[in-house]
Protein backbone atom coordinates (compact mmCIF):
# COMPACT_ATOMS: atom_id res chain seq x y z
CA UNK A 1 0.00 0.00 0.00
CA UNK A 2 1.60 3.14 -1.17
CA UNK A 3 -0.94 5.93 -2.34
CA UNK A 4 -1.04 10.05 -1.68
CA UNK A 5 -4.03 10.42 0.72
CA UNK A 6 -5.84 13.55 1.91
CA UNK A 7 -7.82 13.10 4.24
CA UNK A 8 -6.05 14.37 7.94
CA UNK A 9 -5.15 17.44 5.20
CA UNK A 10 -1.70 17.58 7.14
CA UNK A 11 1.17 15.76 4.43
CA UNK A 12 3.24 13.81 7.45
CA UNK A 13 0.24 12.44 8.94
CA UNK A 14 -1.87 11.60 5.24
CA UNK A 15 1.66 10.40 3.88
CA UNK A 16 1.08 7.31 6.69
CA UNK A 17 -2.54 7.04 5.95
CA UNK A 18 -0.99 6.42 2.08
CA UNK A 19 1.39 3.46 3.12
CA UNK A 20 0.28 2.32 6.34
CA UNK A 21 -2.83 -0.09 6.77
CA UNK A 22 -3.03 -0.08 10.48
CA UNK A 23 -3.32 3.63 10.47
CA UNK A 24 -5.56 3.93 8.14
CA UNK A 25 -8.16 1.07 10.01
CA UNK A 26 -6.98 3.01 13.66
CA UNK A 27 -7.21 6.61 11.64
CA UNK A 28 -11.42 5.46 10.80
CA UNK A 29 -11.66 3.98 13.93
CA UNK A 30 -11.07 7.64 15.54
CA UNK A 31 -13.45 8.81 13.30
CA UNK A 32 -16.75 9.79 15.46
CA UNK A 33 -17.43 12.68 17.71
CA UNK A 34 -14.01 15.11 16.26
CA UNK A 35 -13.63 16.16 13.07
CA UNK A 36 -12.50 14.04 10.37
CA UNK A 37 -9.00 15.90 10.27
CA UNK A 38 -8.39 15.38 13.56
CA UNK A 39 -9.23 11.23 13.79
CA UNK A 40 -6.90 10.79 10.39
CA UNK A 41 -4.29 12.86 11.97
CA UNK A 42 -4.40 10.65 15.73
CA UNK A 43 -2.41 7.75 14.01
CA UNK A 44 0.74 9.68 13.35
CA UNK A 45 0.50 11.64 16.48
CA UNK A 46 0.49 7.76 18.36
CA UNK A 47 3.32 7.21 15.68
CA UNK A 48 5.37 10.31 17.12
CA UNK A 49 4.32 9.38 20.72
CA UNK A 50 5.67 5.93 20.13
CA UNK A 51 8.77 7.10 18.83
CA UNK A 52 8.35 5.48 15.70
CA UNK A 53 6.94 6.42 11.81
CA UNK A 54 4.70 3.62 11.76
CA UNK A 55 2.14 1.91 14.08
CA UNK A 56 2.85 -1.94 15.24
CA UNK A 57 -0.22 -3.26 16.55
CA UNK A 58 2.09 -6.11 18.58
CA UNK A 59 3.28 -2.67 20.31
CA UNK A 60 0.60 -1.61 20.92
CA UNK A 61 -2.20 -4.39 21.74
CA UNK A 62 0.70 -5.36 24.47
CA UNK A 63 1.14 -1.46 25.68
CA UNK A 64 0.42 -1.01 29.59
CA UNK A 65 -3.48 0.42 29.15
CA UNK A 66 -2.72 3.74 31.65
CA UNK A 67 0.32 4.34 30.18
CA UNK A 68 -1.34 4.09 26.35
CA UNK A 69 -4.49 6.42 27.47
CA UNK A 70 -1.53 9.13 29.18
CA UNK A 71 0.25 8.76 25.63
CA UNK A 72 -2.95 9.55 23.83
CA UNK A 73 -4.20 12.38 26.20
CA UNK A 74 -0.64 14.49 25.74
CA UNK A 75 -1.77 17.59 25.01
CA UNK A 76 -3.01 18.32 21.82
CA UNK A 77 -4.67 15.08 22.75
CA UNK A 78 -5.25 12.55 19.81
CA UNK A 79 -9.34 12.68 20.27
CA UNK A 80 -12.04 14.21 22.35
CA UNK A 81 -12.22 11.00 24.05
CA UNK A 82 -8.70 10.52 24.59
CA UNK A 83 -9.08 7.40 27.63
CA UNK A 84 -12.05 5.45 25.73
CA UNK A 85 -10.57 5.69 22.44
CA UNK A 86 -7.09 4.96 23.88
CA UNK A 87 -9.14 1.46 25.01
CA UNK A 88 -10.67 0.85 21.61
CA UNK A 89 -7.29 1.03 19.38
CA UNK A 90 -5.55 -1.26 21.85
CA UNK A 91 -9.09 -3.60 21.75
CA UNK A 92 -8.60 -3.08 17.76
CA UNK A 93 -4.93 -4.27 18.03
CA UNK A 94 -5.34 -7.13 20.05
CA UNK A 95 -8.05 -8.11 17.82
CA UNK A 96 -5.85 -7.59 14.70
CA UNK A 97 -2.77 -9.96 16.49
CA UNK A 98 -5.27 -12.82 17.53
CA UNK A 99 -6.85 -13.23 14.26
CA UNK A 100 -4.72 -11.79 11.16
CA UNK A 101 -1.12 -11.43 13.34
CA UNK A 102 -1.05 -7.65 13.53
CA UNK A 103 -1.32 -7.50 9.61
CA UNK A 104 -3.61 -4.91 9.25
CA UNK A 105 -4.00 -5.45 5.53
CA UNK A 106 -4.78 -9.29 5.92
CA UNK A 107 -8.04 -7.98 6.74
CA UNK A 108 -9.14 -7.47 3.06
CA UNK A 109 -6.35 -8.85 1.32
CA UNK A 110 -7.60 -12.39 0.14
CA UNK A 111 -11.01 -11.71 0.51
CA UNK A 112 -12.83 -12.73 -2.90
CA UNK A 113 -16.16 -10.46 -2.79
CA UNK A 114 -17.14 -6.82 -0.98
CA UNK A 115 -19.32 -8.77 1.21
CA UNK A 116 -16.95 -10.46 2.70
CA UNK A 117 -14.40 -7.74 3.30
CA UNK A 118 -17.43 -5.91 5.11
CA UNK A 119 -18.14 -8.99 7.47
CA UNK A 120 -14.07 -9.06 8.42
CA UNK A 121 -14.39 -4.78 8.79
CA UNK A 122 -17.77 -5.16 11.21
CA UNK A 123 -15.83 -8.18 12.88
CA UNK A 124 -13.21 -5.33 13.95
CA UNK A 125 -13.87 -4.24 17.93
CA UNK A 126 -14.90 -0.88 16.94
CA UNK A 127 -16.65 -1.11 14.01
CA UNK A 128 -20.41 -0.87 13.52
CA UNK A 129 -22.03 -1.21 10.05
CA UNK A 130 -21.83 2.40 9.20
CA UNK A 131 -18.08 2.64 9.77
CA UNK A 132 -17.60 -0.89 8.05
CA UNK A 133 -19.11 0.89 4.79
CA UNK A 134 -17.06 3.82 4.52
CA UNK A 135 -14.09 1.90 5.06
CA UNK A 136 -14.68 -0.35 2.51
CA UNK A 137 -15.72 2.29 0.00
CA UNK A 138 -12.01 4.13 1.40
CA UNK A 139 -10.10 0.91 0.11
CA UNK A 140 -12.42 0.64 -3.07
CA UNK A 141 -12.19 4.57 -4.37
CA UNK A 142 -8.42 5.47 -2.90
CA UNK A 143 -6.61 2.22 -2.28
CA UNK A 144 -7.62 0.10 -5.81
CA UNK A 145 -8.80 -2.88 -3.24
CA UNK A 146 -11.91 -3.80 -5.42
CA UNK A 147 -13.16 -7.09 -4.70
CA UNK A 148 -16.19 -8.20 -6.92
CA UNK A 149 -19.30 -6.13 -5.33
CA UNK A 150 -17.47 -3.72 -3.20
CA UNK A 151 -19.48 -0.76 -4.43
CA UNK A 152 -23.03 -2.87 -3.43
CA UNK A 153 -21.48 -3.82 -0.48
CA UNK A 154 -20.10 -0.36 0.58
CA UNK A 155 -23.78 0.95 -0.16
CA UNK A 156 -24.44 4.02 -0.74
CA UNK A 157 -20.36 5.42 0.71
CA UNK A 158 -19.72 2.80 -2.68
CA UNK A 159 -21.59 5.42 -5.24
CA UNK A 160 -19.00 7.56 -7.42
CA UNK A 161 -18.68 10.83 -6.32
CA UNK A 162 -21.00 10.40 -3.05
CA UNK A 163 -18.95 13.24 -0.95
CA UNK A 164 -20.70 11.21 2.20
CA UNK A 165 -17.71 10.16 4.02
CA UNK A 166 -14.08 10.21 4.20
CA UNK A 167 -14.23 7.99 0.93
CA UNK A 168 -14.51 10.95 -0.98
CA UNK A 169 -12.01 13.18 0.40
CA UNK A 170 -9.34 13.63 -2.09
CA UNK A 171 -8.27 17.21 -1.41
CA UNK A 172 -9.76 20.60 0.36
CA UNK A 173 -12.47 20.63 -2.54
CA UNK A 174 -13.67 17.20 -1.46
CA UNK A 175 -13.44 17.81 2.44
CA UNK A 176 -15.88 21.06 1.54
CA UNK A 177 -18.18 18.31 -0.21
CA UNK A 178 -18.26 16.35 2.57
CA UNK A 179 -18.98 18.73 5.20
CA UNK A 180 -21.72 20.19 3.63
CA UNK A 181 -23.17 16.98 3.08
CA UNK A 182 -22.99 16.27 6.90
CA UNK A 183 -24.75 19.57 7.79
CA UNK A 184 -27.67 18.52 5.51
CA UNK A 185 -27.72 14.96 7.27
CA UNK A 186 -27.54 16.99 10.59
CA UNK A 187 -30.66 20.04 9.71
CA UNK A 188 -32.75 17.47 8.00
CA UNK A 189 -32.63 14.67 11.39
CA UNK A 190 -32.90 17.95 13.42
CA UNK A 191 -36.05 19.32 11.71
CA UNK A 192 -37.43 16.14 12.15
CA UNK A 193 -37.35 15.96 15.35
CA UNK A 194 -39.40 19.36 15.62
Amino acid sequence: MDVTLHIAQEPDADELLGRSPLALLVGMLLDQQVPMEWAFSGPYTIATRMGGDDLDAHEIAAYDPDAFAALLSEKPAVHRYPGSMAKRVQQLCQYLVEHYDGDAAAVWQDADTGEEVLRRLRDLPGYGAQKAQIFLALLGKQLGVRPTGWREAAGPYGEPEAYRSAADITGPDSLAKVRAHKQEIKAAAKAAKK
